[in-house]
């Protein structure tokens, strides 16, 4: 699983889903080489890789209506009902927008500056075998100017939530999901609580349902790499490891200039002590991909590093690893760019507006399901139009992409709990300045 939960789990054999996965990448990109003309019946088997692949993603798409649904308004409704949401929380809660917003439009500044998706001015699409027809998408597209908005927010409130949720209007259910959420925790308690009882099943059943799609992960992205390297060969590297450098360009601007810079002015500390106090748990996270299992780390480094009070380290902390996914959301903005620019579609600001909105919202919305960076791009794809079945060919480099997300997830949280504990008059003297120790 990425980014939130475990990304250790093991199967009966105790070979851990990470492994699995890079292991079908391997051998997809091995199959789909040396099998591009080879056929079986009469049948091609990239015609096979292609069923398998379109299987996995029809099962990716199963999950978002009742996945996002049940999420938000439980995430909603539990802070509605949240007694602690006092001056820390409302602190808590504006930083983590902050600093998830900030990095959202980093990456959307690297992604137009560099254009991953686009090879010697050309789309990337037919080196990626992205097979679309790029007029109705572009026609999908069209008008998403400054005159859309007012479009926009009435696609946002539907007047049918189920005819809506049928025609995949993310929007629309983003919003309904959270009106429901926040005014079931204003209701009466006991029908509060049944209705929190009921929408919590289906949540954790969904999630049941996501850990068992996602254990065929292994063979869904062995197809989709096989299909790709056979129908293109090698060629699809070029695009995908500008568009991964993209990436982790963006994310150590976050992570090395952004998120100190908020260290040294609002917290008025050093982020370099800081950078070193919480050094074991960014390793950690790195290397476990998982802001959750890495969670018992961060606070104790935090506590015992750095000095900060433990009623601070057990609020923001656990809220941080469900909800601020800094990393999560800049990735998922730059991967629904960059797919745009592979189809050789031209995204209006407003739309640009739209994919960042959205991506703020899912990075919190689905932040605890596994895999949550397929799920929420699936979201954000569907919401402006773009096919679901480019995400296929994100995966390739994805292990180390997730890695280094999730380690940005960490320190995001680790920087939000010094300066909700500074602004709340705390002195934390083990990450005073250095020019004032």
């Amino acid at each position: 699983m990425t980014e939130t939960k475990q990304s250790t789990e093991t199967n009966n054999n105790g070979l851990a889903i990470h492994w699995k996965i890079l292991i079908a990448l391997v051998l997809g990109a091995i199959a789909g080489y040396l099998s591009s003309d080879v056929s079986i019946l009469g049948t091609p088997l990239v015609a096979v890789y292609d069923f398998g692949g379109q299987l996995f993603l029809n099962a990716l798409k199963m999950l978002i209506v009742p996945l996002i649904a049940s999420s938000i308004a439980l995430g909603v409704a539990g802070l509605g009902n949240t007694d602690s949401l006092g001056s820390i929380g409302w602190k808590t809660g504006l930083f983590y927008v902050l600093t998830t917003g900030t990095a959202i439009v980093t990456g959307l500044i690297i992604v137009n500056l560099v254009q991953p998706g686009m090879v010697d001015g050309q789309p990337a699409g037919d080196l990626l075998a992205l097979a679309a027809n790029t007029d109705d998408l572009q026609a999908r597209l069209a008008g998403r100017g400054l005159g859309e908005i007012p479009q926009i927010l009435l696609r946002a409130v539907p007047q049918n939530i189920l005819a809506a949720a049928a025609e995949n209007e993310m929007l629309a259910l983003i919003f309904f999901s959270a009106l429901f959420g926040f005014f079931m925790s204003q209701i009466e308690h006991e029908l509060a609580e049944t209705l929190y009882r009921f929408t919590s099943a289906v949540f954790e059943t969904m999630l049941k349902i996501t850990h068992w799609v996602m254990g065929f992960a292994p063979y869904g992205i062995f197809a989709l790499v096989a299909a790709v390297v056979a129908k293109t060969g090698f060629d699809a590297a070029g695009p995908l490891v500008t568009f991964s450098i993209a990436v982790l360009a963006a994310l150590a601007i976050h992570f090395f200039l952004t998120l100190p810079a908020f260290v040294r002015l609002l917290a008025v500390r050093s982020p370099i002590r800081l950078f070193r106090a919480v050094a074991p748990a960014l390793l950690t996270a790195f290397s476990t991909s998982s802001s959750s299992a890495t969670l018992p780390v961060t606070m104790d480094n935090l506590e015992n590093r750095a000095g900060v009070p433990n009623k601070y380290t057990s609020f923001v902390l656990p809220l941080g690893a469900t909800v601020n996914m800094n990393g999560t959301a800049l990735y998922e903005c730059m991967a629904a760019m960059f797919i745009a620019q592979a189809y050789g579609l031209e995204l209006s600001i407003v739309t640009q507006f739209l994919v960042v909105t959205i991506a703020l919202i899912t990075s919190i919305g689905v932040a605890g399901v596994p895999s949550a960076s397929l799920v929420a791009i699936a979201i954000i794809l569907t919401a402006i139009g773009l096919p679901i079945e480019a995400i296929g060919v994100l995966l390739v480099f994805d292990r180390i992409l997730d890695m280094s997300r999730t380690a940005t997830n960490v320190f995001g949280d680790a920087c939000c709990c010094v300066i909700v504990a500074r602004l709340q008059g705390e002195d934390l003297p083990l990450l005073a300045r250095e020019d004032s120790s």
